[in-house]
């Protein structure tokens, strides 16, 4: 018998699926990521000789690359079956390097979705690596170095150490500036809106009437706008209570057809606005998802299909699944026939669409295997996909126009006909929720019981939220959608953008760094230029364009572009921000500092008081033990939680939030866990009350 198969996976946890999957013939080894890269202490990209990378093995993975040399060379036969996309055919090719395995050798092995057909099929029909699809990713990653290793020391030196500029993070940078100076010049503009609360003659009984609410919209048959309190009150005088007429009803259908299944980006859109799930932590369950999960019964298994996506395209197998499933459990009727269509060109359509592996899966009956998170956003992906199987809803929409002289009111009622896709995927908008109107009649006079006049004013554009920031970076083409989640957390990080509840406010340091950007480096930020680049960089991998080109041509411009900034950019001086606290030496107060490992404090009294200490945030909160103040923190992992200020001597300590409030039980602090059904829970784990 000879020596097993190697297989080479990118994570630990999809090597331990996989293992299971192919039995004993074949020993899987994961490479933990990347284990190739360009240096972190230098460039390493040879400029004067064609932009040729200098690639070194990472660190800290010597062991890792020693052990899978040892077991490549005993193998019979090595497969390389990391991520189906660029970034994991890059990763195989820099495994074949280290393992000096031939590239058009037929090595290469991928599978959309980690069960046990799929995986024994793929190891059925290996391929050589595909250079074009490692080109792609060399491009991304030269042209993404270069513009970070070349423009973050010059922010260093002119603004403040720890800064970074990105090709895509810097024209996210740029759309949050913009979206708030908007917001800034905005003025609002005062209306006023009319409403008229009409009821059915035959219905005066007041426990029993059905209440019309119809809205002024046009006077002499051309749209109204009423500018302000003096226009609406001479609009109120001027309506006869006794004549409210009914002058038209139109009955039509609405036909609301259901989505198509998830790609990565829309995925993390919906799980942000239904779950409340950052994009970052979207990412992180889906991965587990694919990856593997053990399920009572089924032993591990990958639940979902691969979850780095930009197409809506299902395979014909995963349809006919859709269609079984629809029919046994519900009936024909809500079959659907959608053929979704990707909205560009799609350079990755090798892939599906977000979807179940197994539609018999239910996400109900395995929620015992699956955490609360892995069973919400497992649901989330599995409704949505047999949605989009499922045939359109139906509504009944009645639009009743009642005049008052020269005015014309209106009012609309919708009632839903047919559940359709609606029956297993809450999709319901405001339109859908309008109630039936009552049964009315042209000509038919209605009884008047209120007129109501209302001010407003017009609303600034709204400030971003992560969703709707992905929304806008996937529809101006920036970036792809699997490189979307860390952005915002880079922004925060280097302190260009603050997260205020949900939205994203840029700092003023943030204004700064764009301003600067947009004045000496406008195509990093232009949203144009980025979005022409992503189309040259498809093109390596779509049209085996040579992508030492695109970055040539690149270099050129920018090049002179960073001489021209390094000359006539000046050192950027910003006030410190002068804080409560005092110099506990010399009672100055403290400011706010910058360093390379981040904000610290500082006397204001420098040079002659040198004291500083690490800043932390009080929340207004005391310690239950020793009276001092509580602060926030964060672990070593980055991890936000709430201490004694007064620590090593006092170790209190909280994960959520605490408030100044006892809990009725036990006494001890109340801390927030905002739940749609919870406010505050107690601190105490033993206690278990909530409010």
């Amino acid at each position: 018998m000879g020596n097993k198969s190697l297989v080479i996976v990118e994570s630990p946890s999809k090597a331990k699926t996989i293992s299971k999957f192919l039995g004993s013939k074949y020993k899987v080894m994961a490479s933990v990521g990347h284990v190739r890269d360009l240096p972190k202490s230098k460039l390493g990209i040879d400029i004067e000789n064609n932009f040729e990378p200098q690639y070194i093995s990472i660190r800290g993975k010597g062991d890792i690359i020693k052990a899978l040399k040892k077991e490549a060379k005993k193998a019979d036969k090595v497969y390389l079956a990391t991520d189906p996309d660029r970034e994991g055919e890059a990763i195989s090719w820099h495994i074949a390097y280290l393992l000096g395995i031939d590239e058009n050798e037929k090595c290469r092995i991928e599978f959309n979705e980690i069960t046990k057909n799929t995986v024994r099929n793929a190891v059925k029909n290996p391929r050589p690596i595909d250079r074009r699809l490692v080109d792609a990713q060399q491009a991304r990653r030269i042209l993404d170095r270069l513009v970070g290793y070349k423009i973050s020391p010059l922010l260093w030196r002119k603004i403040r150490r720890g800064l970074s500029a990105g090709r895509v993070q810097s024209a996210a940078l740029k759309l949050i500036c913009d979206r708030e100076k908007l917001i800034l010049d905005f003025v609002p503009k005062e209306y006023w809106t009319i409403t008229a609360l009409l009821s059915k003659q035959d219905e005066r009984d007041k426990d029993n009437r059905s209440e019309i609410k119809a809205r002024l919209v046009e006077y002499k048959g051309k749209k109204l706008t009423i500018d302000n309190k003096e226009q609406a009150e001479q609009i109120l005088s001027s309506l006869d209570p006794d004549k409210f007429v009914v002058t038209s009803i139109q009955q039509k259908e609405r036909i609301k057809k259901p989505n198509p299944p998830f790609t990565t980006s829309s995925m993390q859109q919906e799980a942000s606005s239904k779950l409340g799930f950052y994009p970052k932590k979207t990412m992180l369950i889906a991965q587990q998802l694919y990856e593997g999960i053990d399920i009572k019964g089924y032993g591990t298994v990958g639940l979902v299909s691969y979850i780095r996506t930009d197409s809506v395209r299902v395979s014909d197998e995963a349809k006919k699944a859709a269609v079984d499933y629809v029919k046994e459990n519900f009936s024909e009727k809500y079959l659907g026939n959608f053929d979704f269509k990707n909205k560009r060109k799609d350079v990755q359509d090798a892939h599906e669409a977000i979807r179940p592996s197994d539609l018999k899966l239910h996400p109900d009956d395995i929620k015992d295997s699956l955490t609360n998170d892995q069973y919400k956003l497992y649901k989330l992906i599995w409704t949505r996909y047999l949605a989009s199987c499922m045939s359109a809803a139906y509504f009944d929409v009645t639009t009743a126009q009642i005049d008052n002289g020269d005015y014309t009111f209106r009012v609309t009622g919708s009632r839903l006909k047919f559940d359709g896709y609606l029956k297993i995927y809450d999709n319901y908008d405001e339109e859908d929720e309008d109630g039936m109107l009552p049964s009315l009649e042209k000509n038919e006079l209605l009884d008047l019981l209120d007129l109501q006049s209302e001010q407003n004013f017009t609303q600034p554009p709204p400030r971003f939220t992560e969703a709707s920031l992905i929304k806008d970076l996937e529809e101006k083409n920036i970036g792809r959608p699997s490189t979307y989640a860390p952005i915002v957390a880079t922004l925060i990080e280097r302190k260009y953008i603050k997260r205020d509840k949900k939205v994203l406010v840029p700092t003023e340091l943030g204004f700064v760094v764009t301003e600067l950007l947009e004045k000496y480096f406008k195509q990093i930020v232009d949203v144009g230029f980025t979005a022409e680049m992503e189309d040259k960089l498809d093109a390596v991998e779509v049209d085996n364009v040579n992508w030492k080109d695109i970055i040539s041509e690149f270099y050129s411009t920018f090049k002179k572009d960073l001489e021209i900034a390094d000359r006539d950019i000046e050192k950027v001086q910003f006030e410190d921000e002068v804080t409560d606290e005092k110099c506990e030496n010399c009672g100055k107060p403290m400011v706010v500092k910058h360093g390379r490992f981040g904000e610290f404090l500082a006397c204001s009294g420098y040079p002659e008081c040198k004291t500083i200490k690490t800043r932390v945030e009080k929340i207004d909160v005391k310690c239950p033990r020793c009276g001092s103040d509580i602060v926030a923190r964060k672990s070593k992992t980055g991890k936000l939680f709430y201490g004694c200020s007064a620590y090593p001597e006092c170790k209190q300590m909280y994960w959520n939030k605490p408030v100044e409030k006892e809990c009725p039980e036990c006494g001890s602090l109340l801390t927030e866990k905002k739940t749609k059904k919870t406010k505050y829970v107690c601190s105490n784990s033993e206690c278990g009350y909530k409010e």
